[in-house]
């Protein structure tokens, strides 16, 4: 699944980069604009945009004139940002066509979790082919894991063998138990496999794997 692109406009550069970094390290691509002008441009210049967070109160356009500008071509979700806590100004965002409204100041958590309800709701993506949990973040569908925001290169079985665990996390697994289901019961070898896969996929994973428990005589447990 390719990233979702967002668009994040606020005239305050320290917001922008709040936003940003937080949407990046959930696998979001964002872009920034400064104000209303040049976030018309950018939103027409760049057709993948499939997400807009827009401030209302900037210079040049403000994020009304923005949002009217916008609706007229597309239907592309829009969270309206602003300082106001007026009941009329958040009826005036979703008169203009707003899917969210959020008053500062706001948790970036809350904010990304709305992000996240409106993508999937919008564009019907399942939830369940991303898993992000203690700085992992599993794609399922494109095969792509990254860790802290950055991609990490795994097998085909490292990357099976790192879903499993992620989805069985807190439970102690035997490695019988991870031949079955990582490797399937057709699998005749030696169970000794596992442990030089864990290896590997630790080394890989860096500080993380160590989330990766081993139970001495019995198998693994995924633990944070």
């Amino acid at each position: 699944m390719d990233k979702i692109k967002v668009l994040i406009v606020d005239d305050e550069s320290r917001m922008r980069k709040l936003v940003h970094d937080f949407l990046s390290r959930h696998n979001y691509d964002v872009v920034e604009a400064k104000d209303g002008e040049e976030a018309i441009d950018k939103f027409y210049a760049d057709k993948t945009i499939s997400l807009v967070i827009l401030d209302v109160m900037m210079p040049k356009m403000d994020g009304w004139e923005v949002c009217k500008q916008i609706r007229k071509d597309s239907n592309v979700p829009i969270i309206m940002l602003t300082a106001k806590g007026d009941e009329r100004d958040e009826l005036t965002g979703f008169d203009c066509g707003a899917d969210e409204y959020i008053s500062k100041p706001f948790s970036p958590k809350i904010l990304t979790a709305r992000v996240d309800a409106l993508v999937r709701r919008t564009y019907q993506i399942d939830s369940s082919e991303i898993v992000d949990i203690g700085g992992i973040i599993i794609d399922k569908a494109a095969h792509i894991v990254k860790i802290d925001g950055q991609e990490i290169d795994l097998s085909y079985k490292e990357f099976e063998l790192l879903t499993y665990f992620v989805e069985n996390k807190g439970i102690a697994l035997s490695r019988e138990k991870i031949l079955n289901n990582v490797w399937n019961y057709d699998y005749f070898g030696d169970a000794r496999t596992i442990d030089t896969h864990v290896k590997k996929l630790r080394k890989k994973m860096g500080e993380k794997g160590d989330y990766i428990r081993t139970i001495w005589g019995m198998g693994y447990k995924f633990e944070i």
